[in-house]
């Protein structure tokens, strides 16, 4: 059977939650997340969270809210940015390897691999023989930490055009949070629709049985970071009750 084509212009982003109710399922999800962290210390498992979506997505804050009850010693997250000339000069995927996480930790990245069929594919930072190669590279890539017991989850926070200037224009205004916004980031609005479809043809390439693409509406905050620790709550029960 066919995969259903993701349509990031068409996602319903409507789903808003009360503060009361988000603040419940969250605790709930953050426990559940922390003991199956406990079952996982003790497994040759490891947990490799990816999550990519548009600027202002709300990617940090999903990741600090699903994380922060959690033993501190067990879970990296690393937010990846531009490569240094060092890591330029191999293949897009050797910084990765170093961050991947032993038997029974976990590693989340603000952003990954998936750059390359995403901004560097948009910007031209690699050709077009490249992009489209990666896609292979990926899966063979993602199939073989599954295959050693990495229990793989990725997730797509996505906001509309209009959220999304919003948000953009109240972190100008606000100089503790004005950090979180510079030129690229209105380059990369520039280009909305190119990085959509980048990022449709991404799911459809790269979302397999064992690592489907998780889309989530992000327009609204609580509801984004509270789907997201659902899904790694359900998942790692599912995959450890298993192992």
């Amino acid at each position: 059977m066919s995969k259903k084509q993701i349509l990031l212009e068409e996602l319903e982003q409507e789903q808003a939650i009360e503060k009361e109710e988000y603040k419940r399922k969250l605790k709930k999800y953050q426990l559940e997340i922390l003991n199956q962290q406990l079952v996982l210390r003790e497994r040759k498992n490891s947990l490799i969270i990816v999550v990519e979506g548009p600027d202002a997505a709300g990617k940090g804050g999903a990741i600090k809210r699903m994380g922060q009850r959690l033993d501190p010693r067990l879970i990296r997250v690393y937010s990846i940015v531009k490569p240094t000339r060092d890591e330029f000069g191999h293949h897009y995927l050797w910084r990765f390897w170093n961050k991947l996480p032993s038997h029974g930790e976990t590693a989340v990245f603000d952003r990954s691999w998936y750059g390359r069929v995403l901004v560097e594919r948009v910007e031209g930072f690699c050709s077009e023989a490249e992009w489209k190669r990666a896609y292979r590279e990926i899966n063979e890539f993602e199939r073989l930490l599954i295959e050693d017991g990495a229990i793989l989850l990725k997730f797509y926070l996505h906001i509309t055009k209009s959220e999304q200037l919003e948000r953009f224009k109240r972190r100008e205004a606000d100089p503790y949070k004005h950090w979180k916004i510079n030129d690229e980031d209105w380059r990369n609005r520039a280009k909305w629709f190119e990085h959509n479809e980048a990022a449709e043809d991404m799911f459809e390439k790269t979302s397999t049985e064992d690592a489907p693409w998780h889309v989530i509406p992000a327009n609204y905050k609580w509801f984004a970071r509270v789907s997201m620790a659902r899904i790694v709550a359900k998942r790692l029960k599912s995959a450890l009750d298993q192992g």
